[in-house]
Formats: structure tokens, C-alpha cells, sequence
């Protein structure tokens, strides 16, 4: 029997005009699209250039893989169509996966709560009906409104009742929302714990600009300090309570590595009962078992959260392969997972719940090699 592979990260990429089409007219001209200018693939709502990409000679976006190569060395065939990524799933031998938008990551630089609002209907509308003859392979995620909570709790009970059991909130709470700590979350996070919808904070998204750094070292910076936003979330979400008062939600961090979460869970032990006499709210448990309990998160390369593992269970870790960006996996997949655990003393249910049936519980994958608890 070969094994199963989840990958807790892969992205599509929507229509170039999903949104600028599938919007009311009143709203066509704050539509997310992407538009080459000069030497950058911008992505714009209005007059708001949300993102630049410096584009290569020839036109190809300016980006260096993990392995240090130029580009893939072979071009992934399946960003916008289902038969190619089922091929390139096949040859890097993952077996489902969940799937990110491109142009719709960048929702939540929408300052209109209306528009937000239309533009994840769009999306979430378009990613059913792409997914929809796939669910056994593809997890359908949604992206949730959140300039109005109310449309918040709207647009997940409407995309739960199509049976989406993930769906997307900001890594980082913007100026004028709710930070994670503020109980005004609480009837969110209650509704998806009931909905059985896991909430996934994927890296990058709700920043105003995720190219913070400049100068010398500024690539390696800029990438690697979005992991501090997903630790900032969970965090909140520990401290503040929220997690804890609803304790059936779960919650995933994706794309921000993992290996810190041992220690974000430590550290927060340490401080709630260092300054006890501080500490509001009080917690029913303690910071790393909320931790334990409903936080997952997904990793590509860093093996230290699997040695790390006695702290936050294995059950909180996720492989993933970013495809199809150049900072992920693909195309030497088979290559990352041949060695992902060597040297480390592991048993062989514990890699394959981290491999795929940790996610597959997350996620109510039909897998029934994994329907047990872990």
C-alpha cells in the first residue's frame, strides 16, 4: 500500500479576471487583479498597487528556489487546471492536498467591507465549483470577510453548508479589526468549532506589505520574519482566551514553519506562571495545552519541530509543499521526504500522521486509516 501524503500547503491560481468579471459593476474598479508595469507584475485594487513583483528579462517574476536554482527545474503543469496538478501530484508522490488562492491572498488588503465581502463570494464560489469533482483529493478552503465580523460569521455557515472544512482568516489583523485576543472573536471561533471548519492563518496575508526590510540580508529577512506574525496570532489567540473559551475550533498556521511553536509553547508556560498575579484572563489549561490541544502548524523543510515534537505533540505538525512556488518542494518532493526524518528516533504511526493523517483528521479527509485519534 503506498503511502499518503498531504500537503498542508498548495496554491491555485484563479483567472486572471475571476474577480474583475465576477464582481457587481459598482465594484469592477476596486477589483484585485495583476497588471504589468514597466519591470513588475503589480497587483491592484483602484488606484492601491497592493504588491510588485520584479519581473526577469523575458517576463517570468523574479524568484529563487529553496535548492538556490534560478527556477524549478521543471515548470509545474498544474497552477490553473486539475489534470496537470493531478500529474504533478502524482510524480511527487502526494496523494491530496489543500489548496491556496494567489490573487485572492491579497483580500484582505480590501478596505471596503462590501467589496471584501463580494470578493471572497466570488472566490469561494469559483473554488467549489473547481474542486467540487475532486473533494476526496483537493481540501475546498474558503477566504473569510473579516472588515465586518458579521459578514464573517455569513460567509462561513454559507461556504460550511457546501462543505468547505477550512477556511482562511489574516495572519495578521489589520488596522480597525479586532486584534486575536479581543473576545469579539469568540462567536467566530464558537461557529467554526460547531461548523467542524478549521481556521488557517496563512503566511503573509493582512500585511500591508510584506517586503518590510531593505539592504543587505533583506530577502532572507523579509521571508523569514513572517513566521513571528503567525507566532503573534497564536499567541493572541492562547493569551487572550479566545481559544480557550471554544475549545472544539482548531487552528492552522501555514507556510510560517513549525519549529518555533515548542517553544512559543514553553515560553508562554514559563510567563503565565511567572506573573500569575498579571496574567487576565485566567485559563482553564495552560498555554502549551491549548497549544496541544487546537494549533497546528504546516512545514516544509525545518526538521527541528519533529525533534521538538515531546512539547507540542506530533499531532500539531503538518508537511507541505507550497506548490508551486519556487520556495517550496516541488519539483524534488520525493527528495525532501526521503529524508525528512533521519537521525530522529520516530515511530512509523508518527510519520504518517505527519505526513498526511494529522491533516486528514484536521481537515475530515473520507480517510479511514485515520478517523482514530492519533
Amino acid at each position: 500500500m503506498s503511502r499518503f501524503v498531504f500537503s498542508a500547503d498548495g496554491h491555485v491560481v484563479e483567472p486572471p479576471d475571476l474577480f474583475l468579471e465576477g464582481l457587481p459593476a459598482s465594484m469592477k474598479p476596486l477589483a484585485i487583479h495583476s497588471e504589468k508595469r514597466e519591470d513588475y507584475l503589480c497587483t491592484v485594487s483602484g488606484d492601491k498597487v497592493i504588491f510588485r513583483l520584479r519581473l526577469r528579462p523575458g517576463g517570468n517574476s523574479e524568484a529563487t528556489s529553496m535548492r538556490g536554482d534560478a527556477a524549478p527545474a521543471r515548470k509545474a503543469i498544474g497552477s490553473n487546471n486539475i489534470a496537470g496538478r493531478l500529474k504533478d501530484m502524482e510524480d511527487e508522490g502526494i496523494s491530496a492536498e489543500i489548496v491556496f488562492p494567489s490573487l485572492g491572498l491579497w483580500t484582505y488588503a480590501l478596505e471596503n467591507p462590501d467589496v471584501e465581502q463580494a470578493t471572497t463570494e466570488v472566490y469561494n464560489n469559483w473554488n467549489d465549483s473547481f474542486f467540487s469533482g475532486h473533494t476526496d483529493t483537493f481540501v475546498r478552503c474558503g477566504i473569510l470577510p473579516v472588515r465586518d465580523l458579521s459578514n464573517t460569521v455569513y460567509e462561513l455557515k454559507r461556504i460550511a453548508a457546501k462543505g468547505f472544512t477550512a477556511a482562511m482568516l489574516p495572519s495578521i489583523t489589520m488596522k480597525g479589526i479586532p486584534a486575536y485576543n479581543d473576545p469579539a472573536w469568540d462567536p467566530i471561533f464558537h461557529a467554526a468549532g460547531e461548523l467542524g471548519v478549521a481556521f488557517v492563518l496563512h503566511t503573509g496575508t493582512g500585511a500591508e506589505n510584506v517586503v518590510v526590510e531593505r539592504g543587505p540580508g533583506a530577502a532572507v529577512m523579509n521571508y523569514t520574519r513572517q513566521m513571528c506574525d503567525g507566532q503573534n496570532a497564536i499567541m493572541a489567540l492562547v493569551a487572550g482566551g479566545v481559544l480557550d473559551r471554544n475549545p472544539k475550533a482548531r487552528v492552522a498556521v501555514i507556510e510560517s514553519g513549525a519549529s518555533w511553536l515548542a517553544a512559543l509553547a514553553e515560553r508562554m508556560d514559563e510567563v503565565y506562571l511567572a506573573h500569575a498575579v498579571f496574567v487576565r484572563p485566567k485559563l482553564s489549561k495552560m498555554p502549551s495545552e491549548i497549544i496541544r490541544a487546537q494549533v497546528k502548524c504546516s512545514f516544509q523543510y525545518d526538521r527541528a519541530c519533529i525533534i521538538a515534537r515531546s512539547v507540542t505533540g506530533h499531532e500539531a505538525l503538518m508537511w507541505g509543499s507550497d506548490y508551486p512556488h519556487a520556495e517550496g518542494t516541488f519539483p524534488h518532493t520525493p527528495t525532501v521526504l526521503a529524508k525528512l526524518f533521519d537521525g530522529i528516533d520516530i515511530s512509523e504511526r508518527q510519520k504518517a500522521d505527519i505526513l498526511g493523517g494529522n491533516a486528514a483528521r484536521l481537515f475530515r479527509l473520507n480517510r479511514p486509516e485515520f478517523a482514530a485519534p492519533a
